[in-house]
């Protein structure tokens, strides 16, 4: 698989000495990650040891994911994840560095998209990709329909959240090719 790039963002299969910042990034940003405990150094290196491994030599994993990168320095990591090769489609998952959310996200998801769509789309050959959100993120749908996203569905009252129930809402994107 080609490792793409854009304006010195790229895409690079998931590496093993990128584990412990994805952790880290992934344990400050549990509120909206399907996510429901604090992860371990010893959880995240059976992880990788058990199933990202194992990625790489399945010829219709479940998941493709990889390190994320700006100028060779790991700043996030994602991929197309509950693919279904049947039906060629797979969800979107990206989560980036916490501290380059506040001043950043708008450039990183955009530089992501276009990365992932290229995966997706030319080397992957899926036909549809899609995100599922929590409905916390309203700058998330921005970044979605900057990039050709459309609103597909709102799940009212979905899921259970600091005592509340809150909405999930699903994005889409079908290849144009």
């Amino acid at each position: 698989m080609d490792s793409p790039s854009f304006e010195g963002y790229q895409l690079i299969p998931i590496r093993y000495e990128d584990r412990i910042p994805i952790l880290k990034w992934r344990n400050e940003q549990m509120y909206h990650l399907r996510q429901d405990n604090v992860l371990t150094n010893d959880a995240q290196d059976n992880y990788f040891q058990n199933v990202v491994n194992s990625l790489f030599t399945d010829e219709k994993p479940s998941q493709i994911l990889f390190s994320f990168l700006k100028d060779g320095k790991c700043i996030g990591y994602g991929g197309l994840v509950h693919i279904s090769w049947e039906d060629g489609n797979a969800e979107l998952s990206f989560i980036m560095d916490t501290k380059l959310e506040k001043d950043n996200f708008h450039e990183i998801w955009n530089a992501y998209l276009k990365l992932i769509e290229e995966i997706a789309f030319k080397q992957v050959n899926l036909h549809r990709i899609y995100v599922y959100a929590f409905d916390l993120r309203p700058h998330l749908y921005i970044a979605l329909e900057d990039n050709g996203f459309r609103r597909e569905a709102r799940l009212k009252k979905h899921k259970f959240f600091r005592g509340k129930l809150i909405d999930i809402v699903i994005y889409g994107k079908v290849s144009i090719s």
